[in-house]
């Protein structure tokens, strides 16, 4: 067994460095301290979901076979070992950058050179290794890096370390997050200065939140305001924190914030300053420090936005267990909707909470058949609809927990937890929900009026105002939301109910009338209006994947769910319907965002795993749109790209048709090859160019027929299994294609593609004649196909003979053989054969002159 480990009160530095080392080491298993230092430990109450960490007293070291011991080279200071254990029957690898010590372990492999941080030869070694990190990854590297070398303002920062921040902000490191969880180290005079706006501070409460406001005068100027404002901050533990300090003539304001409720530019920027939402400042010359000071408190409210509720944040309605509900049963519905804990509800009220660490407690002692009553926490802390984020943060931070039951009379009516939190955190939507740059409602219903033909958006009017009446949320959903956005025509209508489609079809047809058509499966419906328009009428629901590849399983359930369940962002948005909110857009991954970024975003990280069919989803969308996934959604992609291998022949056929269809096949061949897809499907090499250059030939050799009016009947060519087929055979893998024909059409393409392959005559110069006598059993697909992918240069012979093929007149049948006192046999096709050879050659052009060559030939037999 491989493990992670680093050194007893874990700071973020060594925390970063065992996740850096994860990505290196992938098989190897997390142990961590039960020491942490209290920035690490505040962190890990909010995201430890998102790490698989093993407390260091649970390993079993008679298993440990390799260890990998970070920001640190001395055992002494990992934890108790064992008395009997020894690192030489170990394989050891350290990576630390402290300076060398005689008490060192002896390591095997590692790197121990003196770095600001541990994190940064971590990072030098993933980025040679040319190893993907996320986003979220890079800002916890972050951490690790600015808290160890003081944001580089220790003596023992090096080059390297700047090198290395330089590659976590390409990679999307959030500095935001790395500021809220690192503290920095004041100098004295800096540390006096904080100690005066301490003295002189008035804490504001404005709609619930807390805004300290300092003021002091110095005779000298001094630097440092802003990180001695973000120590203040710090200190006075409030939501904001402003400093207004006099030096000599000019009058310095600071501020920093720490709720997203919160944005600091209005006050600032009316003072002439800027900055950003949390952080800014402004300069005043020749100021009156009190006067601003005035102006600045009757100005506070300015900077609030509405508070973010449990409301907005909480996932509803809530899945919950009986208190008699098996710990098997448990486990199998958590690993099914991605759960990590469940709500225990006996008549309508909550008793508990069962997470999966007390289900994996009752599965370690063989209890699976136990109830979950038995298990479960009973003390459960809970909020109400009305509680804010920053109480809801704080309630998280201090009672670790994972997720807070939200009740009103008694009853859950939603529940909030860590992802929920995060997902706000991380997300601009939501978090800054008065700063989108979007569309409003109003300007999004000209866009329906003025795309949709008047009968359809009085139609979407009416659904709204039936699913209102039935108290039912109704949405406009999918592509055409899309589109409407990108000014694109589109009219193909998805309505989502978040309750029952089946009923609200019939209040439909009871109101307008109409035919229903009910598929009671899924609670949908399809309701045709008395004007014949068709509208199916779906259920929301969520889809979870037994395995990757495999189609999903479906449930009906909210339209949160529904559009988690959808591919990309720009994809997973929609349009409320109902009269009192009509012309509301739904958005809650940011997919208009990307859309005004020309991005491809996946929703989540294992989007790709569960279905592979996505990957080719987001090429075509590239196409159409001219779009491109962003880095994180390409490196998914790849990351996942063999489980394409898992899909069945049909499923691939089906988006392959769809590719070629809709977009340019030279540049779906060729990103396709850049995902590694032909790769997957059994190409062996990467034969790009040829591929690309018979794509474009059969494009061209198609455009001349056309234009020349050609008697070769070749409108439906080429097909997509056409240029299917190219990569396969230009890179001598048409093996691997067989598979793939799933029709008689495209296998007896495939075996005649095959057969003509195998005959260099084709590439000569010849009459028409002489291509008949090995060309005349083949389609002229076959042989066009052969033309483009080989590149043949007496390509125009070629074709010159399929024109003249076509035009064969048939003077010779196999009743004049007969007639001429021939035997019925295989013979006959070999003279009709060389009759049509003669013609082709120009030998013969008449009835009489066929007859007579035939009476010349017998003659020679």
């Amino acid at each position: 067994m491989q493990i992670i480990i680093s050194h007893v009160n874990t700071d973020f530095d060594a925390l970063a460095s065992m996740i850096a080392a994860k990505k290196i080491y992938p098989d190897a298993q997390l142990v961590i301290s039960d020491k942490l230092e209290n920035r690490v430990q505040r962190f890990l109450n909010i995201y430890r979901d998102l790490f698989d960490f093993v407390p260091s007293a649970h390993v079993d070291w008679d298993q440990v076979t390799d260890m990998i011991i970070v920001d640190v080279a001395s055992l002494a200071r990992i934890g108790k070992l064992p008395t009997d254990f020894d690192p030489q029957k170990r394989n050891i690898v350290v990576y630390d950058h402290h300076p060398k010590d005689e008490k060192d372990v002896l390591y095997d492999e590692g790197i121990v050179e003196q770095t600001g941080a541990a994190v940064t030869l971590l990072l030098e070694e993933i980025q040679k290794r040319k190893l993907p990190i996320s986003k979220f990854e890079a800002s916890l590297f972050g951490l690790g890096l600015y808290t160890d070398t003081g944001n580089f303002t220790y003596n023992n920062t090096t080059a390297r370390d700047l090198k290395a921040a330089t590659y976590l902000l390409e990679q999307g490191m959030n500095l935001e997050m790395v500021q809220r969880f690192s503290e920095q180290t004041l100098k004295p005079e800096q540390q006096e200065m904080l100690n005066h706006l301490l003295a002189n501070t008035v804490i504001h409460e404005v709609d619930g939140l807390e805004i300290a406001v300092s003021t002091y005068e110095l005779e000298k100027f001094q630097n440092g305001l802003a990180m001695v404002t973000n120590k203040l901050l710090g200190v006075k533990g409030t939501d904001a924190a402003i400093s207004v300090v006099k030096m000599k003539n000019t009058v310095c304001v600071v501020g920093r914030a720490n709720s997203e409720r919160i944005t600091l530019l209005p006050i600032l920027q009316k003072l002439g300053g800027g900055g950003h939402k949390h952080a800014g400042s402004a300069t005043v010359k020749k100021g009156d420090k009190e006067a601003i000071l005035h102006k600045l408190i009757n100005d506070l409210e300015l900077m609030l936005q509405p508070a973010i509720t449990a409301k907005e944040l909480m996932t509803h309605p809530v899945k919950t267990l009986t208190p008699d509900t098996t710990i098997e049963e448990a486990g199998r519905l958590m690993y099914r909707y991605g759960h990590s804990g469940y709500p225990i509800v006996e008549d309508g009220r909550l008793i508990g909470l069962i997470t999966r660490r007390d289900l994996d407690k009752g599965n370690h002692h063989g209890l699976g058949h136990a109830p979950v009553k038995a298990y479960m926490t009973t003390k459960v802390i809970t909020i109400g609809p009305d509680a804010t984020l920053e109480e809801i943060q704080e309630l998280v931070i201090e009672h670790n927990i994972g997720r807070l039951p939200v009740i009103v009379d008694g009853k859950i009516v939603g529940i909030v937890t860590r992802t929920n939190i995060i997902k706000v955190l991380h997300n601009d939507v939501l978090a800054d929900k008065n700063s989108q740059e979007g569309l409003t409602a109003n300007e999004l219903i000209e866009k329906m009026e003025e795309q949709l033909p008047e009968e359809v958006y009085t139609l979407l009017k009416e659904i709204g105002e039936v699913a209102s009446e039935l108290n039912t949320p109704v949405y406009l959903i999918g592509g055409i939301v899309r589109d409407m956005l990108l000014n694109r025509p589109n009219h193909d209508i998805d309505i989502v109910a978040e309750g029952d489609g089946i009923e609200l079809a019939r209040g439909l047809q009871n109101a307008y009338g109409g035919d229903v058509l009910e598929h009671e499966s899924f609670r949908t419906a399809t309701w045709v209006h008395p004007s014949d328009l068709s509208i199916d009428i779906t259920s929301s629901r969520l889809e979870y994947y037994e395995r990757p590849a495999a189609l999903p399983q479906v449930e009906t359930s909210v339209l949160g769910d529904d559009l988690q369940r959808r591919d990309f962002t720009i994809n997973a948005m929609a349009i409320r319907l109902n009269e009192e909110s009509f012309g509301e857009l739904i958005d809650p991954f940011g997919g208009q965002h990307d859309l005004q970024e020309r991005k491809i975003t996946i929703l989540h990280n294992i989007s790709f795993i569960e279905d592979p069919t996505r990957i080719f989803r987001a090429v075509r969308f590239e196409g159409r749109f001219g779009f491109s996934m962003d880095e994180q959604t390409e490196k998914l992609a790849l990351e996942s790209i063999d489980k394409v291998k898992q899909l069945t022949p049909h499923r691939i056929n089906e988006e392959m048709k769809r590719l070629f269809s809709e977009g340019k096949p030279q540049d779906v061949i060729h990103r396709l090859f850049d995902l590694q897809v032909w790769q997957q499907l059994g190409i062996d090499e990467k034969q790009l160019e040829p591929s690309i250059a018979a794509a474009e030939t059969l494009q061209k050799i198609h455009y001349e027929l056309a234009q020349n009016d050609s008697n070769l009947p070749m409108d439906d060519w080429p097909d997509w299994f056409d240029y299917f087929l190219l990569p396969f055979y230009c890179n001598s893998s048409l093996h691997a294609a067989e598979r793939f024909a799933l029709k008689k059409k495209e296998l007896k393409l495939l075996e005649e593609i095959m057969d003509v392959s195998g005959n260099k005559q084709c590439e000569e110069s010849m009459t028409p004649g002489d291509y008949h006598l090995f060309l005349s059993g083949h389609s002229d697909e076959a042989i066009l196909f052969i033309l483009a992918a080989d590149q043949i240069s007496h390509r125009q012979s070629v074709i010159d003979y399929l024109h003249h093929r076509r035009n064969l007149t048939k003077y010779i049948t196999g009743s004049d053989l007969v007639k001429a006192g021939l035997q019925p046999s295989p013979f006959f096709s070999e003279i009709l054969l060389r009759v049509e050879v003669s013609q082709l050659n120009g030998d013969i052009s008449s009835k009489e002159e066929a007859e007579k060559w035939l009476e010349e030939y017998l003659c020679t037999l």
